[in-house]
């Protein structure tokens, strides 16, 4: 009898050990799918967190980005409106021209000032030119005159481009039916732009051709407003 008593007890010992094997093990299955939930949620957070990537909103391509409105292409950029040079003997090149017809009792004679962008940008004349003449011979003068009451607001000049002022003087000087010479005449004629140095340019004839002479039978002559074309 004890000897069946005690197969028994061995007999639900094993029985108890073998449950909690079992138990043991469903326990470490539960803990290992667990643990793999946990790694795939880790491995997945990457594109869970997409809404704040550098595609997001707040990216570098979002709307405070480098190609956005305060970008190097704006309107404030170095291609946009800059400031325009000044006209000067370094950038232009001047042209005075004596009158095709002589004056009479009622119309003045009619030459012409011509200043040309000789750069490759547009450039500006803001303020009154002056042109002055020297008798050569006679040394009398200098006569001087600007388009400060004819009109000096800003004129630009495209690149390659001409602004023409035009001059009204007298070269008429007669005495009865004799036309004598003029108290000032010269082939060349000094022409400063504003707040530049002056030139000395030749007298060039109507046309453009060489040769020209500034014959000037007054004691003043006009230089008018510069105009483009």
């Amino acid at each position: 009898m004890r000897t069946r008593a005690r197969t028994r007890i061995a007999a639900a010992g094993a029985l108890v050990a073998l449950s909690a094997l079992a138990l043991t093990g469903c326990n470490s299955d539960d803990e290992a799918d667990a643990a793999a939930g946990s790694s795939a949620s880790t491995a997945a957070s990457p594109e869970a967190s997409s809404g704040s990537s550098s595609n997001g909103g707040s990216s570098s391509n979002g709307g405070s980005s480098s190609n956005g409105g305060s970008s190097s292409n704006g309107g404030s950029s170095s291609s946009g409106g800059g400031v325009t040079a000044a006209c000067t003997t370094q950038n232009t090149s001047a042209q005075f021209r004596q009158s095709a017809n002589h004056a009479s009792e009622s119309q003045a004679a009619a030459g012409s000032l011509r200043i040309t962008n000789s750069s490759g940008a547009a450039c500006t004349i803001v303020g009154p030119t002056v042109v002055t003449v020297t008798d050569e011979a006679k040394g009398s003068g200098p006569v001087s005159a600007d388009n400060s009451e004819e009109g000096s607001d800003a004129v630009d000049i495209p690149a390659g481009g001409t602004a023409t002022a035009d001059v009204m003087y007298n070269d008429v000087n007669t005495e009865g039916t004799a036309r004598l010479s003029c108290r000032t005449e010269s082939s060349t004629v000094k022409v400063a732009l504003p707040k530049d140095a002056g030139t000395t340019v030749n007298v060039m004839k109507a046309d453009g051709s060489p040769g020209g002479v500034f014959s000037l039978c007054a004691d003043s002559f006009k230089l008018g407003a510069f105009s483009v074309g």
